[in-house]
């Protein structure tokens, strides 16, 4: 009987009439009900934000499982969109382009999480195949890796799928479709990361000329070349190991950048998806460079 009147008591406070087994909500509470309901919901909405910005504050890829991926990215509310790669990293799968997209993935999320266009509006996350197994059966997904957008209202359409096959995995690729997909903007991400491969080049430049011995040119004043008096016959290498022109270190430079340029392009024509006749060209090119470098330095050891 207590438990009855109680009952009795919630269904009044409520404004729920029961009458002969069935509930009835009266219409002037209805309002308050719906008041209550969407206070509920932002409040929902504000935790799963809040803790959104808070995964992302440690990592600007935000690792998921099955359960995660549910909450945070399937299911209201919610009003930011979400980038989910779909991989698998580890060692066992053997899955080589995985690690290279996720490289490229990476970088794109760095430079959007340290970049001033960043909010709360968009969130990048990963889910692995052995972390979250469940997922990809729900979306019925075969293969990795695979870039999908979650909108922020609505279902993911057909153009919310990244076509890998086709564009590539490179970071510039990824944020043009991302721009494309959100109301975000990119434009400081892709600055940024143009930006970070002038670093690269602005490093290797350096790199070259410490190792091909500016630094000494600078300090010992050496002249640029050497002209025999006698016969004019013009030396660009010392004879000495303990001197050196300064064409010398041009040569040097010239040589370990076009090493340089033959392993990267070595490296692009074993990953890429391109052209079989221009990866066969880069390969061979690539190749020739690190027979000419080898031979060089065996010769210069001997």
């Amino acid at each position: 009987m207590l438990w009855c009147y109680q009952d009795r008591l919630i269904y009044r406070y409520l404004g729920i009439l029961r009458i002969k087994n069935k509930y009835y909500i009266k219409l002037n509470y209805l309002p308050f009900m719906l008041y209550y309901l969407c206070i509920s919901l932002g409040n929902m909405l504000v935790e799963k934000v809040e803790q959104m910005m808070e995964w992302s504050s440690r990592r600007s890829v935000i690792r998921m499982n099955g359960d995660k991926f549910r909450r945070f990215v399937k299911a209201p509310p919610r009003n930011y969109s979400v980038i989910v790669m779909f991989t698998a990293l580890q060692p066992q799968r053997q899955c080589s382009v995985c690690r290279q997209a996720n490289e490229e993935y990476q970088v794109l999320a760095n430079s959007w999480r340290y970049s001033s266009a960043f909010s709360n509006k968009l969130f990048f996350t990963v889910v692995d195949y052995d972390e979250g197994a469940d997922v990809f059966q729900q979306l019925n997904m075969n293969s990795a890796p695979t870039f999908m957008h979650f909108p922020a209202k609505g279902k993911p359409k057909r153009a919310d799928t990244f076509d890998l096959q086709r564009i590539g995995f490179a970071s510039e690729q990824l944020a043009k479709w991302i721009a494309d997909r959100t109301d975000q903007t990119t434009r400081d991400t892709l600055e940024t990361i143009q930006q970070l491969h002038s670093n690269y080049l602005g490093t290797l430049c350096v790199v070259f000329a410490m190792t091909s011995g500016q630094m000494w040119n600078h300090i010992r004043g050496p002249p640029y070349a050497h002209k025999n008096p006698q016969n004019g016959q013009v030396s660009y290498i010392h004879g000495s190991s303990q001197a050196q022109f300064v064409a010398e270190s041009h040569i040097i430079l010239l040589l370990n950048a076009a090493i340089t340029m033959g392993m990267v392009l070595l490296n692009e024509a074993a990953t890429s998806k391109g052209d079989v006749g221009k990866r066969r060209s880069k390969f061979c090119c690539s190749f020739h460079n690190f027979l000419f470098y080898h031979v060089q330095n065996d010769s210069s050891t001997v």
